[in-house]
């Protein structure tokens, strides 16, 4: 049988996420390759190099996919303008700066025929899948989420974080939510939120969240950008039947306190991503799965807004 040849990928935005996880996950990819990068700033690429979508849209008629990875706060109206030209998009997380723009590039992709897949790369951890399987004849009693890291490392100088619509501590606290609510087997709702927001920014530095579901299930999330050192990526859920731990961002999976599987953070989830987008295109079926957002939008609606000193990278 032949082999079809790989979809051209428009990669939209050359940034940190794009080099360190795009650009490397698309090469591997037999599914895939870069056929063009719009970016203000890239010099010294192998592929047609263009300022704005809109160039890149009439240049190449032929590149039928676009990978979003700009900020989401600009991402709605690039979506928007790709699937009206007919264009296959992949959203970097979070789908969109609100959950309202996200539904109405879903009805885009729908009536242009196109596929639109919102990406969790969190739920292509090593041990999410298994978790996963190994929560579905278990009742859950309560779980912790402790997500802390360094924002200085992590976002060193990039300010939309802190706007309006940049989510602040939620850019990877949402990446728990993706894991929480992919391993669940019933789901949670928010019920109460505190918020700290730096003096100087819009958008919170920490967060301490409760969910609460049904059978008096609740679950307790911690999420802070301030914490030096090792960093701490970590979901136990304790059930009727004992006590699985996910560390190292899903990575690792510990039950009973016996270590089951191990990997490290980040490895292959954007090839999970790519493998997955490529299923998509194959079917021409879209996966935007919001109940991520939602949660966020939830604590945003019913949090409590603390205050606390300015904040300076």
């Amino acid at each position: 049988m032949t082999q079809k040849p790989p979809h051209k990928v428009a990669l939209v935005g050359l940034g940190k996420i794009a080099k360190d996880q795009h650009v490397p996950s698309i090469t591997k990819s037999a599914a895939f390759e870069v056929g063009a990068i719009v970016s203000r700033s890239a010099t010294g690429q192998d592929v047609p190099v263009y300022e704005t979508l809109d160039a890149m849209l009439t240049g190449e008629p032929d590149i039928k996919v676009v990978s979003l990875c700009v900020p989401p706060q600009v991402r709605f109206d690039m979506a928007r303008q790709a699937l009206s030209h007919k264009r296959d998009v992949l959203l970097e997380k979070p789908p969109g700066a609100s959950v309202a723009e996200v539904h109405a590039l879903e009805r885009l992709a729908r009536e242009n025929g196109c596929v639109l897949y919102a990406t969790w790369h969190s739920r292509h951890a090593m041990g999410v899948a298994g978790a996963k399987a190994w929560l579905a004849s278990r009742k859950p009693v309560s779980a912790r989420i402790t997500w802390r890291e360094d924002v200085r490392h992590w976002h060193p100088g990039q300010a939309w974080i802190w706007e309006a619509g940049g989510l602040g501590v939620f850019d990877p606290g949402i990446n728990a939510l993706s894991i929480m609510t992919e391993i669940l087997p019933a789901p949670v709702h928010v019920s109460s939120a505190d918020l700290t927001f730096p003096e100087n920014r819009d958008t919170p530095i920490a967060a301490a969240i409760r969910f609460s579901g049904a059978d008096g299930l609740t679950v307790d999330a911690d999420f802070d950008w301030r914490q030096t050192g090792t960093q701490t990526w970590e979901i136990e859920v304790v059930t009727d039947q004992g006590t699985i731990l996910l560390s190292g961002g899903g990575a690792t999976v510990t039950i009973e306190g016996k270590e089951v599987s191990s990997d490290e953070a980040l490895a292959s989830e954007y090839d999970g991503i790519y493998a997955h987008f490529a299923d998509l295109l194959a079917s021409r079926t879209s996966d935007v799965d919001l109940t991520p957002l939602v949660h966020v939008a939830d604590a945003f609606m019913l949090g409590k807004r603390l205050q606390t000193e300015a904040f300076f990278d």
